[in-house]
């Protein structure tokens, strides 16, 4: 194993939770970032799913800042870990229904909506909701991959990361009580 690797990992095992929470928190202020760039910058216009995405990106980034600042014991860590892990795994649910989505045949996409702004405007607020959780058919547009991968899809990547982040402060928390 290579020196910087062996440093590396040093560093890691001596982090507590609350310095994973807080780095999981920045990671979401990242991703959040990266979200707000490709739409100003790079003129990419987010559908329904991918709001709900930012939104869940928003949820989990909210559990770690909370449990960052609140600095809990080892069952707070616990409750913080499987909160965490749940608010990933709903986000990568939607994420995988917009890769679903991409990847179905043009003639079983559904059909596609006026834009949010507009149906929050006019629309019963279920209709509205409902779009952002199942998608339209503007969710079925692919328009950036990298690596051959979409955006669902490394969004999907990142949620599963921060799954594992949360999950994982189970057996530091488990670390931490038998020192």
């Amino acid at each position: 194993m290579s020196a910087s690797l062996e440093t590396a990992l040093k560093f890691a095992r001596g982090l507590n939770a609350r310095a994973y929470f807080a780095l999981g928190a920045l990671y979401c202020l990242g991703l959040i970032l990266m979200a707000l760039y490709f739409q100003f910058q790079g003129g990419l216009e987010p559908c329904p799913l991918c709001i709900s995405q930012r939104i869940m990106v928003v949820a989990v980034g909210l559990v770690m800042l909370a449990a960052a600042l609140h600095n809990p014991g080892p069952a707070g860590v616990g409750r913080y870990a499987w909160l965490g892990f749940a608010t990933a795994l709903g986000g990568a649910a939607i994420s995988a229904r917009h890769i679903w989505i991409q990847h179905l045949p043009a003639d079983k996409v559904p059909a596609c909506t006026p834009g949010l702004e507009y149906m929050f405007h006019y629309f019963p607020l279920t209709d509205t909701l409902k779009a952002m959780v199942t998608g339209t058919g503007d969710c079925a547009k692919v328009d950036w991959t990298l690596l051959g991968l979409s955006m669902p899809a490394w969004v999907l990547i990142c949620f599963l990361f921060l799954a594992a982040l949360s999950l994982a402060q189970f057996w530091n928390r488990a670390d931490r009580t038998a020192a």
